[in-house]
């Protein structure tokens, strides 16, 4: 039986193929820049890589080391819940201790809000959702202004207000853009704008027809 073998000595082609060319990366949109800690989100900053802590805030040592490990992993920002009284009380000591900046989410109190601007986190979250009195929105956001502290205002699909459910028929991407703007007007009337946006939703195609509609209409990092 014949065996076929490889020709050693074939010549390369006078004019190869140049080599495909490499995919472009997307095109960045133009927006303002925040400072999370020593951390630059927006603007032509590198895109920082968030995560957030599954401990319980208030076991202060759980938590911090849970945020080396993340912080170990490449994380740049942690978020902390803070759901209770007890948890708001030890964001001074995680704070003080986090080896990256820590943003403290807020649940309902706007209370907690202002305990952790006070604790020295870096950043606050808050869902408009949630914080419903107007007046309480405009202290935090002139409380930031003072500390300079940026606050991120996220939009949840499962906690709008009831009245954007009944005008836009549901969580649709204008209601949860709209719950954004909303916000942020409050914050506008206390001179604070140094904010970021995000808008979430479980349905990915939503998201993504919220996160665009959201890039269309702020120029703030998302």
């Amino acid at each position: 039986m014949g065996t076929s073998l490889p020709i050693l000595n074939q010549a390369m082609p006078e004019n190869p193929a140049p080599p495909k060319p490499a995919v472009a990366p997307p095109k960045r949109r133009a927006c303002r820049q925040v400072h999370v800690g020593p951390v630059a989100v927006g603007g032509d900053a590198p895109i920082s890589v968030q995560s957030m802590t599954t401990t319980p805030t208030h076991d202060i040592n759980a938590t911090l080391q849970q945020i080396a490990a993340l912080n170990a992993a490449g994380v740049d920002i942690v978020r902390v819940a803070v759901p209770r009284q007890e948890d708001a009380d030890a964001l001074v000591a995680i704070a003080a201790k986090s080896t990256v900046p820590v943003i403290a989410d807020i649940h309902f109190q706007w209370k907690y809000a202002m305990a952790a601007i006070e604790a020295g986190c870096a950043g606050v979250r808050i869902n408009p959702g949630n914080i419903r009195k107007h007046e309480k929105v405009k202290i935090i956001g002139d409380a930031a202004k003072q500390a300079g502290v940026p606050i991120r205002i996220g939009v949840n699909a499962g906690s709008l207000h009831p009245e954007l459910y009944k005008r836009f028929g549901g969580a649709t991407p204008e209601a949860l853009v709209e719950s954004a703007r909303m916000e942020l007007a409050y914050f506008e009337e206390v001179g604070f704008d140094d904010v970021k946006i995000s808008v979430k939703e479980p349905s990915v195609p939503l998201l993504i027809a919220a996160s665009r509609l959201a890039s269309a209409n702020f120029d703030h990092p998302l």
